[in-house]
């Protein structure tokens, strides 16, 4: 008895089988469709996520709520865009405990919950009055050995560690989020590991070198890491006899850590691999081309769980269960014409740690983007000052820090006096209009901007409106405000802040820098600190 009353679901004891289905959430971090070997990608091997794919569904045509690790993962614990749920769709910020996440809901709803690795991060759900991560309590405490730039968690021992604590017969939801293939890689480790330079096919975004080649091979071991971590958490539950109930998800939360990719609404920021798998209710082998959002996947959590979603916050997401169970591929509901995205602050890259925000809809054929501060640089200030004072630390073109620092980015800067590579670093950190129309299927590099193409004018006016539409009718700040939404610039973030000048545009329009009064006290705190070294 009082082994049970020390277990984390203590006073649920052990009972007859329950029928519902049991949820592995698996999502990598930082990992770009179609980097899997289920689509085709030459140079990666993906054995587990390929399983899920021929198990049951694999999606080409999903697309993550944000382009940012931190705000997706809110979107998707809560179902709801990045727009709907305050600090929480912001990098670093909190997360409103009025925000129920679906972990929290399938709790009520008698599941046992967990997570290892990243749950919902960076951020400060401590502020918000939470007792635990919103993905759930953490299983992180066994370790393993690992290449450099891995993290040394064991996620699969700690899925065990989990179900080992789980009461025989209660479902179950765990989330698995690997710190892979987040940046830094471990230099060298692809072409250590036999991997080959020719096999990679490099994004017409970037240039198509050695050093590049190479980073892209790092990443791919990495992508690999969190394969192998996967693949051995399928093998605990077929050997547990819980493979066939358990829905399984694997995607990741936002796009590769490369330039005009991450942090970006382009579609190697925000298109995403997915499969999915039920093999008690889901029909395998087939390839579905509908558009789905992630958030999508929250809504099918709840249906397939019978869990009540929340009723103050609503799901924005629609489920996929119907589309799941129809036996159907390619494309099964015509409805799903459109996704939307957006982003905010990223990184701290900016003056007064001010952020980028976008908003873009993604149908079958074209991605249309607005940039409501087309003023500021979209990676980041090009001068880095890093510290209170405004003293210089670092020349020019240092500063593109919503740009994960990078072998790919500092051979584009050290090289960007040969044209193209100065043309394509321009696409990743030069400034941007305030609309941007890219046809997807042409051109999925999203290069070629046809927003001011006099033939594409009716196409830029009708996806305008859609997207201010839908963003009038999901309450989103930027459209609905008074303030452009500026509220999204005076949360506080919770994370390393770094100072830049002020920029002229901020001299001319005052207006149009929100009062932070975090950042000033941040700042003041900083000085301080500062003043006690020197003395």
């Amino acid at each position: 008895m009082l082994l049970l009353a020390l277990l984390p679901f203590a006073g649920h004891a052990a009972r007859t089988h329950d029928a519902r289905p049991n949820f592995l959430i698996a999502i990598s971090d930082d990992q770009s469709y179609p980097h899997a070997s289920a689509y085709g990608c030459r140079g990666i091997e993906t054995p587990s996520f390929d399983r899920i794919a021929r198990a049951g569904v694999l999606f080409t045509n999903a697309f993550a709520p944000a382009p940012g690790c931190s705000p997706m993962r809110a979107a998707f614990l809560t179902g709801r865009q990045i727009w709907q749920i305050e600090q929480a769709g912001t990098h670093a910020s909190s997360f409103p405990k009025k925000f129920v996440t679906f972990q929290d809901r399938l709790e009520a709803a008698d599941y046992a919950v967990g997570f290892t690795g990243k749950g919902w991060a960076p951020g400060n759900w401590k502020v918000s009055g939470r007792s635990r991560n919103p993905a759930g309590p953490a299983f992180s405490k066994r370790k393993t050995k690992s290449p450099k730039g891995i993290s040394r968690n064991d996620y699969a021992a700690n899925f065990t560690a989990f179900l080992d604590r789980c009461p025989e017969g209660k479902p179950w939801s765990f989330w698995y989020g690997a710190s892979e293939p987040h940046r830094p890689f471990g230099k060298g480790l692809g072409l250590a590991a036999g991997k080959k330079l020719e096999d990679v096919v490099v994004p017409a975004f970037l240039p198509d070198t050695i050093e590049v080649r190479a980073d892209l091979l790092d990443y791919f071991y990495e992508i690999e890491w969190f394969d192998r971590h996967f693949g051995r958490m399928l093998d605990e539950l077929g050997r547990r006899g819980q493979l066939d109930n358990t829905v399984v998800i694997v995607t990741s939360d936002n796009g590769m850590a490369f330039p005009r990719a991450k942090a970006n609404v382009y579609e190697y920021g925000i298109h995403m691999p997915l499969a999915v798998s039920w093999p008690a209710k889901v029909a395998g082998g087939r390839t579905v081309d509908d558009l789905v959002g992630l958030i999508d996947l929250t809504a099918t959590i709840y249906e397939a769980s019978a869990a009540k979603p929340p009723v103050a916050f609503p799901i924005a997401g629609t489920s996929l269960l119907g589309l799941l169970t129809s036996g159907k591929q390619g494309t099964v509901e015509p409805t799903r014409d459109a996704v939307f995205s957006g982003r905010e602050r990223h990184s701290s890259s900016r003056y007064h740690t001010l952020g980028y925000p976008q908003r873009c809809i993604r149908t079958r054929e074209y991605l249309y983007i607005r940039n409501f501060r087309p003023e500021r640089w979209p990676a980041g200030t090009p001068r880095r000052f890093a510290d209170a004072s405004g003293k210089r630390l670092l020349r020019e073109h240092g500063g593109y820090h919503d740009i994960d620092p990078c072998p790919t980015l500092g051979y584009m800067i050290a090289e960007r006096d040969k044209p193209e590579i100065a043309r394509l670093l321009a696409l990743a950190t030069a400034k941007r209009p305030g609309e941007e129309l890219y046809d997807v299927q042409k051109d999925p590099a999203c290069l070629v901007d046809l927003a001011r193409d006099p033939e594409h004018q009716e196409k830029v006016a009708e996806l305008s409106q859609r997207l201010e539409r839908y963003l009038t009718e999901t309450g989103d700040p930027r459209v609905t405000a008074k303030d452009g939404g500026d509220v999204f610039e005076t949360y506080p973030r919770y994370s390393h802040l770094r100072w830049f000048p002020e920029p002229a545009w901020a001299k001319e329009h005052p207006e149009r820098v929100p009062k932070q009064e975090w950042l000033e006290k941040r700042r003041a705190s900083q000085l301080q600190k500062q003043r006690r070294k020197k003395h």
